[in-house]
């Protein structure tokens, strides 16, 4: 029975765990590393993830960027490359460098904003990276994005209705700049609740021990 996209997980009020917001960009290698293990780390530390899926291209323009900082430098993407390598093999993940990189994750995006709120995302996401960076499939592909819909257990057909609408599409850019409020720069980024902010899969474990120690 495929789950409703406007299927809820448990109000955040009924939570007895401090809570995380956790800022990820489809495009974003890091991101795909953080998404594998964000919610095995919750699960040790006692700490509930809010998965906030967002879109980085208009941050990096701001920035004057017209692409990933990546491919700007060369050395750095050599270099992000063969870290990315040893940190999957590292925790078991496969790794296939994506054609082009960075990937159009618009749709992809805008499918996961629509279900924000829904219990069906986190598994999409999984879906979506490992599709991307495990097999290198392009997740621009509304085919590809109907099978992973399908498989996280909701309505294909609804969800890429939904995705393109006005409403959904303004309600995507607001959550950009919510992230440029917060001061996120990058993904993955971490805020706690105290609003501190942690960037890198590097500093996850760190966002963790600090939602665990609130701010004197």
């Amino acid at each position: 029975m495929n789950i409703s996209p406007n299927a809820q997980r448990p109000a955040s009020t009924e939570s007895r765990f401090p809570k995380i917001e956790f800022w990820w960009d489809f495009a974003s290698t890091y991101s795909y590393l953080s998404a594998m293990r964000v919610e095995h780390m919750a699960e040790e530390r006692q700490v509930e993830v809010v998965w906030r899926p967002f879109l980085l291209g208009p941050i990096f323009k701001k920035q004057g960027k017209p692409t990933s900082p990546f491919n700007l430098n060369p050395a750095k993407g050599r270099y992000m490359w063969q870290d990315m390598a040893r940190q999957c093999k590292k925790l078991g993940l496969p790794l296939t460098v994506p054609d082009p990189f960075p990937q159009n994750s618009l749709l992809a995006t805008r499918i996961a904003h629509v279900g924000r709120d829904a219990s069906w995302l986190p598994d999409f996401a999984r879906g979506v990276f490992q599709a991307e960076f495990g097999e290198g499939a392009d997740i621009s592909d509304p085919q590809v994005l109907s099978r992973l819909v399908q498989d996280a257990g909701a309505d294909p057909e609804d969800l890429l209705a939904q995705a393109v609408t006005d409403g959904n599409k303004i309600s995507l850019r607001q959550t950009v700049e919510e992230a440029e409020h917060k001061g996120i720069f990058g993904a993955p980024s971490f805020v706690t609740e105290d609003g501190s902010l942690f960037w890198g899969f590097d500093r996850m474990a760190d966002a963790f021990d600090a939602a665990l120690t609130p701010r004197d």
